[in-house]
């Protein structure tokens, strides 16, 4: 078995055991490693980290396909934890378009992915619900054409695109498990009640929830209404560009260092990367 086969099934099994876990979301090689060394079992990409750890929005066309399966690569290279990636909507309109971006990133080491039933078009947001659904069709042939038990997460993002419509995203996980989804993924949930609402709706297949804010509740608390599997979303890139920030605002601002004291000791970060 190679080892991109070994990451494939730790992968599987986490999803597979009692409990919560947490699969953080690293923007660059650099950040995988660090959150390697604090014991994460899988990682996972974030398109928003990424895109604005090259000066680009998120969510705008500004990634391509070849940009996000390079930063996939440069991860695997520096940590040997099962990662997943983010291929927003699969860069295509197309269910074929979405399976062949599947086939790259697993090519490129990935383990598993997720796919959106967003368009990026701001003018008509969301695809259309059979279209959506045979593109994650599309994608669950491709990914069991594989030969490693890759993990393909179906996500429905009306809550992130002013549609408020707990039914219709319901509807839609739904569909996605009935079409094959390894796992189900609603960003933009606000409540424990939403929450259990998915979670009940597409039992049994695990499902994922985005922990960046809009709730309140702990590891413990998640994994009692039932889900498996917490991300983070840019929330760790936003942390991390938030301090920089902060710390330049006060350099510029007020003529002072003082953040420097809070800054992580270089001797530990080199100590990081030298592993």
């Amino acid at each position: 078995m190679d080892a991109q086969t070994r990451r494939a099934h730790a992968f599987k099994a986490l999803h597979q055991r009692d409990g919560a876990f947490v699969i953080p979301n690293p923007w660059d090689a650099g950040s995988a490693r660090m959150l390697a060394s604090l014991g994460f079992e899988a990682l996972a990409t974030t398109s928003a980290g990424f895109a604005f750890s090259l000066g680009r929005p998120d969510a705008e066309g500004a990634l391509s396909l070849e940009d996000t399966l390079g930063n996939v690569r440069a991860i695997v290279g520096a940590s040997d934890l099962p990662l997943a990636v983010d291929l927003e909507n699969g860069f295509a309109d197309s269910p074929a378009g979405c399976a062949q971006a599947l086939l790259q990133a697993a090519a490129s080491g990935a383990v598993g992915a997720s796919i959106e039933d967003a368009t990026g078009r701001a003018e008509d947001p969301i695809y259309d619900f059979q279209l959506a659904v045979e593109r994650i069709q599309a994608s669950v042939t491709a990914v069991r054409s594989l030969g490693l038990p890759f993990t393909l997460t179906a996500r429905a993002e009306n809550l992130l695109h002013g549609r408020n419509d707990l039914a219709d995203t319901i509807r839609r996980l739904q569909a996605f498990a009935e079409a094959g989804a390894d796992v189900l993924y609603a960003p933009g949930l606000r409540t424990p009640e939403e929450v259990l609402a998915v979670v009940r709706a597409v039992a049994p297949k695990p499902v994922n929830v985005l922990m960046s804010g809009g709730l309140s509740l702990t590891v413990a608390e998640l994994g009692a209404l039932g889900v498996k599997r917490i991300s983070l979303g840019s929330t760790l890139a936003r942390a991390a560009y938030g301090a920089f920030y902060a710390a330049a605002q006060e350099i510029q601002g007020q003529g002072c260092f003082d953040l420097a004291n809070q800054a992580m000791p270089f001797g530990q970060i080199n100590q990081l990367f030298k592993n």
